[in-house]
């Protein structure tokens, strides 16, 4: 360590890792520094220049350079679990982009591997964990006030996108060089956050459009129902077609109910008694009032709604300095490596789901089934080499 800072080695200085960079230079990490950057473009090397910090084509180099205490991977996603064991076998510790993996087998290989290193950090970017409304919401469900889920879903289309996005490079919206749509490159931190709040699902059915309104191989609109053990289900829809686009999130309860409006604005309605026993001792007096509008609603039911505005980049930050203190300070993770294995096995059940045309296990999924499945369209596109 240099004075008690950490040294950030940065793998990818595109828009993810420029970002992080510029928050370094600028302070707003005060734990923690730019210690290299690599990139396989040598024009980046004038950024570098700019930093005051050493550049490398090669990201080995930079590992094994002694110039960094710590990487982040900000690269395509099927590099990151390769990086972050690359890191980890040479005493670094690895912070890695979301999702941890394309696919759970390889995504379960990074974990298994950093197990074997405790004395190193190994950490997933879910900087939406940091957000005080989810961490406010994440701690009333754990808390059991509202009671048992019963009914949760998610519609998060604000992710519209022009063809031109696609175009921008190869490797973008394909089986072999992305791993699939909007599931693995837009929508992951909702479907952590999902299963980090309402607890993780035991099986999918998904119906979802490939190239549907975009002119590309993976999904860009997606349809999935998902069950709990306790029998309560949930929908996740999400898209890039919609400029319009909405982001609401409700999680119903035996107790009450919470609606998240744009990740913003969250309501909570509680019940004075669990809806299941105002429904056996309501008379019919009262129901018919209910149904008319003409019930004192307050005698069953509170509200309150809170407005958390939102702050560009704090969130990115503050992940930042939680890997740094970890580092430092053996700090509580924010958001453990390991958890980053929940958003990728769902994103690939619902692929799986939508392939096959059945239901499929989470509990119990078949990693190699959809390894398989998706080595076809990856030798469908004849770009990319396939998987194993």
């Amino acid at each position: 360590m240099t004075d008690q800072k950490v040294r950030l080695g940065i793998i990818g200085l595109g828009a993810e890792g420029g970002m992080y960079a510029q928050f370094l230079a600028d302070g707003r990490v005060p734990n923690m520094v730019i210690g290299a950057i690599c990139d396989i473009l040598p024009e980046k090397k004038a950024k570098a220049d700019e930093y005051g910090v050493p550049f490398y084509a090669d990201y080995k180099e930079m590992v094994t350079s002694g110039d960094v205490d710590a990487v982040v991977t900000t690269v395509p996603h099927y590099l990151h679990p390769e990086m972050g064991i690359y890191a980890l076998d040479n005493g670094v510790h690895a912070l890695v982009e979301k999702p941890v993996g394309v696919y759970t087998k390889q995504a379960r290989e990074l974990i298994d591997f950093a197990a074997t290193k405790p004395e190193l950090k190994f950490g997933v970017f879910f900087n939406q964990r940091t957000n005080p409304l989810y961490k406010d919401l994440k701690a009333l469900m754990e808390s059991g006030e509202l009671g048992a889920l019963r009914h949760t879903s998610w519609i998060i289309t604000t992710w519209w996108r022009p063809q031109g996005y696609y175009n921008q490079s190869d490797w973008r919206a394909t089986w072999g060089g992305e791993g699939g749509g909007v599931l693995v490159n837009q929508a992951p931190h909702q479907l952590d956050l999902w299963q980090w709040i309402c607890g993780v699902p035991n099986s999918v059915f998904a119906k979802c459009q490939y190239g549907f309104r975009r002119d590309i191989a993976v999904e860009d609109e997606v349809n999935a129902l998902v069950t709990f053990d306790n029998g309560a289900t949930g929908t996740f829809i999400t898209c890039t077609h919609d400029m319009m686009g909405t982001d609401r999130l409700e999680i119903l309860c035996d107790s009450g109910k919470i609606v998240v409006d744009d990740s913003k604005t969250v309501t909570i309605s509680r019940l004075s008694e669990p809806e299941q026993v105002l429904s056996v001792n309501m008379s019919m007096e009262e129901v018919g009032k209910l149904f008319m509008g003409q019930l004192d609603m307050s005698e069953v039911l509170s509200t309150e709604t809170k407005d958390y505005g939102s702050v560009w980049g704090e969130q990115h930050c503050d992940v930042l300095k939680n890997f740094a203190a970890q580092i430092l300070e053996d700090a509580e993770p924010l958001a453990p490596g390991a958890d980053g294995i929940h958003g990728v096995r769902l994103a690939n059940a619902i692929h799986l789901s939508s392939w096959t045309g059945k239901e499929v296990s989470i509990v119990d999924f078949d990693e190699e089934t959809y390894l398989a499945e998706l080595n076809k369209r990856i030798a469908e596109e004849g770009k990319f080499e396939t998987r194993s």
